[in-house]
């Protein structure tokens, strides 16, 4: 059991609160097809992300639709965290969940830390390298309820900047009034483990069986599950 003391809890999502797993495969296989049709859109969120999907891929600026979806399927298929293609899934994801059509996943252990932490008046948010647009229906549509009211704020690598950066934690810090040393980051990325403690934070990882980073030196705390973690302000 580990035994912190702290005012805000941060989490991230893949590997963390959910499954990496269920995220790669029932979300991506929805996405895929559908990333034609959303580059289409007179839409300014669908302009901006499709220009800069453009640059990052290196295609020409005159792509058509398809070769634009296609290079970002690409990036799926590598897991690449890029920014516009993880707008155009947000709002892909956002629009499945509220038709019904995908739901969201959370390890057994999580929701009931989660309501209990803020029973206790610890403050919880989120940041993940998904949009935003895409972490507020996974957390409204979670298996055990809705989790949004426990969530003070949502943070993503366009709010915030990069996770493998110190200075995204510190703008993490400031946008929600609290001293570093009071904030807690839970994640399973050994690089995401060094720049929130870089930036101050306290951090455990999440060393899950059968996750991505499993068995990784993460150079601080490890715990397998939620219920390791005896959490009091």
């Amino acid at each position: 059991m580990t035994s912190l003391s702290a005012d805000v809890v941060v989490l991230d999502i893949e590997g963390t609160t959910s499954e990496a797993g269920f995220i790669l495969g029932d979300l991506y296989d929805y996405a895929r097809p559908r990333l034609d049709e959303v580059l289409g859109r007179d839409d300014e969120t669908v302009r901006t992300a499709r220009a800069a999907a453009i640059a990052e891929t290196g295609l020409d600026a005159d792509a058509t639709d398809a070769e634009v979806a296609e290079a970002l399927r690409g990036l799926m298929a590598s897991d690449v965290k890029s920014t516009p293609l993880k707008t155009l899934q947000g709002i892909i994801w956002a629009e499945g969940f509220a038709a019904g059509e995908i739901h969201s996943q959370f390890f057994e252990d999580v929701p009931p830390r989660l309501r209990a932490w803020h029973e206790g008046g610890i403050r919880l948010a989120v940041y993940s390298s998904g949009s935003i647009a895409s972490q507020v229906p996974w957390f409204r549509h979670a298996p055990q309820g809705d989790l949004t009211p426990l969530i003070e704020d949502f943070f993503d690598t366009v709010s915030a900047g990069p996770k493998k950066e110190a200075a995204s934690y510190e703008r993490i810090s400031a946008a929600l009034g609290v001293a570093p040393e009071r904030a807690l980051f839970l994640t399973d990325h050994p690089d995401e483990v060094t720049a929130a403690r870089a930036a101050g934070w306290q951090v455990v990882a999440l060393d899950r069986a059968g996750e991505p980073w499993a068995g990784s030196d993460f150079g601080t705390e490890t715990v397998a599950s939620f219920d390791e973690i005896e959490l009091a302000r």
